[in-house]
Formats: C-alpha cells, sequence, structure tokens
C-alpha cells in the first residue's frame, strides 16, 4: 500500500490528498510529519526529501515529492484520463496553470499569508504585507477571467488536476483575512467544486 507523508494543515499535503481520494487509491496518512513532534529535518526524512518538506508519497515505484507532481503522477498511474488527458495540446494546458499556481500565485501570497494567518517571525513589514496582498489579488483576478472565459472550469468544461490544485489556492486567498475582491467566477466554480467534487472535505475553516 502507497503512503503520504505530511500534516494536514498543509496546503501542499491537501493537493495530494484530494487527488487520491479523487482517484480511489488505498493508502496510509503519516500525518504527523512537519509537526513539532516530527521535523522534517532529521536525517531519517531527508533520505526521503532532501528538501525537507512534505508531501512525500512512496509506493511500489519509488519515492516521489513536489505536490503538482504528485497530483499529475497519481491521474496518469489510475489512467484517469479525465483529470489529465494524453492529449498533448491539453495536457499543456492543465499542467501550465498548475505551474502557474506553484510560481505566480504562490509567490504572491507568501508574505501576506505568513504575516496574517501563520504570525510567522520576520513577516512583520506593513508594506510588504499590503504589496503582497495587492500581488496576491491580482494574481486571483487573472483566474477568475480564466473562468469567465471556460464557464465551467479551470481548462474547459471538465473537472481535471489543475482545479484541485487551484481550487484550494482559492480557498485560501478567501480564508485569509484581508479585502477580498468579488471575483464572481471564481465563486461560482468554488460552489460547483464543493457540489461536484471532494473539495469541501479539503477545504474547511481548520485548513486555510
Amino acid at each position: 500500500m502507497s503512503r503520504l507523508l505530511g500534516r494536514t494543515t498543509s496546503i501542499n499535503v491537501r493537493k495530494v490528498l484530494w487527488t487520491l481520494a479523487q482517484v480511489g487509491e488505498p493508502f496510509t496518512h503519516e500525518a504527523h510529519w512537519a509537526s513539532p513532534t516530527a521535523p522534517t529535518r532529521t536525517p531519517a526524512f531527508l533520505n526521503l526529501n532532501p528538501n525537507g518538506l512534505v508531501p512525500v508519497y512512496q509506493d511500489e515505484r519509488g519515492v516521489l515529492w513536489q505536490s503538482n507532481t504528485l497530483c499529475r503522477y497519481l491521474a496518469r498511474k489510475h489512467d484517469r484520463d479525465d483529470l489529465l488527458t494524453t492529449d498533448p495540446a491539453a495536457a499543456a494546458t492543465v499542467e501550465m496553470w498548475m505551474d502557474w499556481q506553484a510560481t505566480e500565485l504562490n509567490n504572491a501570497w507568501t508574505y501576506a499569508f505568513m504575516a496574517l494567518v501563520r504570525g510567522a517571525d520576520g513577516y512583520g513589514d506593513g508594506n510588504l504585507v499590503g504589496h503582497s496582498i495587492d500581488r496576491w489579488t491580482g494574481m486571483m483576478q487573472i483566474l477568475d477571467a480564466q473562468l469567465a472565459a471556460t464557464e465551467r472550469y479551470a481548462t474547459g468544461a471538465t473537472f481535471t488536476v489543475a482545479d484541485i490544485v487551484l481550487g484550494l489556492s482559492a480557498h485560501r486567498y478567501f480564508s485569509t483575512p484581508l479585502e477580498h475582491a468579488p471575483l464572481p467566477a471564481v465563486r461560482l466554480w468554488m460552489q460547483r467544486l464543493a457540489d461536484e467534487t471532494r473539495f469541501a472535505e479539503f477545504a474547511t475553516a481548520d485548513t486555510p
């Protein structure tokens, strides 16, 4: 049986948990990793992921890390062409939006989220918080425009792994105490995700 290492409060772990639920793969979840009782800088953990980060996934084929890669791997492993098509152009569009989430969107929210939600040391500069909020909102407006164009899911008429990573990102935006842009297309899409997928299980008030 496969195993997933990482605390559930991690958005990156929840991406993989949601994908595992969608594909129906049985697995064991070692949710204590990246908590005070199970730090990820130990030699044992670094042997699995030299970056010392969660999630880490292991199956009969080996060990993998990087959350968006894991979502793609699971879709392909289970031949879920609905989640990640085999058509090169359509698959590239799905992966493009996943990469955008990991680079542009993640980089925009980091300072504001760490300051306003995590209360982490080193994130107390109000000007930088404001700049991060502005960038974050700008990225979310890009997503809103994309969803207004597709009128259903992130890359078109069907639910894909791009919706998994972007859906949890949108949940994080609206869970952070800041002045939110209206984003009507994003809100409609999030309701659609709650109605038609396993989204609500992994986007809760306890997991921004």
